[in-house]
């Protein structure tokens, strides 16, 4: 794999998936149609879906693909390929909230080593470099040209006074209950996949999710938070989450800045 031009793809692809996104999402108004899961699906989604997965399949044909919105896309039984959730966070979406984001994101041997997390409606870009280093971009962006951009770290946490991140439409008791383990300063609530770049920023010291999610969800995610010096782990017994199980679904897990004491459940 050639990761500057893998970099490359990723980056303009999130963008222009973005674009379209945000062009369905200023419309006055966009269908909404509810999967076999229950979850719901907008054109948005579908849209961004076919601009990416087209083109991944012209730059990376030998490599496979697994996408949230191609259902025969996930009976595949593979370790390296390339995921995506074209738009992740599609409740933030449809009550425009602005939480939502794209993910791009390229899984090797079962970890995700390569992602781009891209924010349209908020303005905020992570991506991994070539050298799978996470960094921020500042826009405004351009498709062809990379702006400025600044190195992603993850915090050296006060277990004391640790900042938490949460989501916004999945909280509940139990994950409340398990926060409450912890010395917390202060909380604050994201959707999507925008919880794992505040980590990986800085913003915050500790995500856990005692939910249901799958792994194109956090893919990229993941990739960004790793890039940056993170750590992603199951929530059961804190070994590391791998990817390419069986349904791509993913178990609770756990991310974090390596600092902090984590708390059994």
């Amino acid at each position: 794999m050639n990761y500057s031009e893998l970099t490359k793809i990723m980056r303009k692809l999130a963008l222009e998936a973005g674009d379209r996104i945000m062009e369905i999402y200023n419309a006055d108004d966009f269908d909404v149609k509810t999967k076999s899961d229950a979850s719901p699906v907008t054109e948005a989604d579908e849209a961004a879906d076919a601009l990416i997965s087209a083109g991944l399949r012209e730059a990376f044909p030998d490599v496979a693909l697994v996408t949230e919105e191609q259902a025969d896309s996930h009976g595949q039984d593979v370790s390296t390929f390339l995921i995506v959730d074209p738009l992740d966070g599609t409740k933030e979406f449809i009550n425009r909230r602005g939480d939502f984001t794209v993910n791009i994101a390229l899984v090797e041997d079962g970890l995700p080593t390569r992602g781009v997390v891209y924010a349209p409606a908020k303005g905020r870009m992570f991506y991994t470099d070539s050298v799978g280093s996470s960094v921020e971009e500042e826009g405004p962006f351009d498709h062809d040209s990379p702006g400025e951009t600044k190195p992603l770290k993850v915090t050296d946490p006060n277990n004391s006074a640790l900042m938490v991140v949460a989501s916004k439409s999945h909280r509940d008791q139990a994950t409340d209950d398990y926060i409450g383990r912890y010395e917390v300063k202060d909380m604050t609530s994201a959707g999507s996949s925008l919880k794992f770049c505040l980590v990986a920023t800085g913003e915050a010291d500790l995500y856990p999710r005692l939910g249901r999610t799958m792994e194109w969800d956090t893919a990229a995610g993941h990739a960004v938070l790793a890039g940056a010096g993170g750590r992603v782990v199951r929530f059961d017994d804190h070994g590391t989450l791998t990817y390419g199980k069986p349904g791509f679904s993913n178990p609770f897990f756990i991310a974090y800045a390596p600092g902090v004491e984590l708390k059994k459940g």
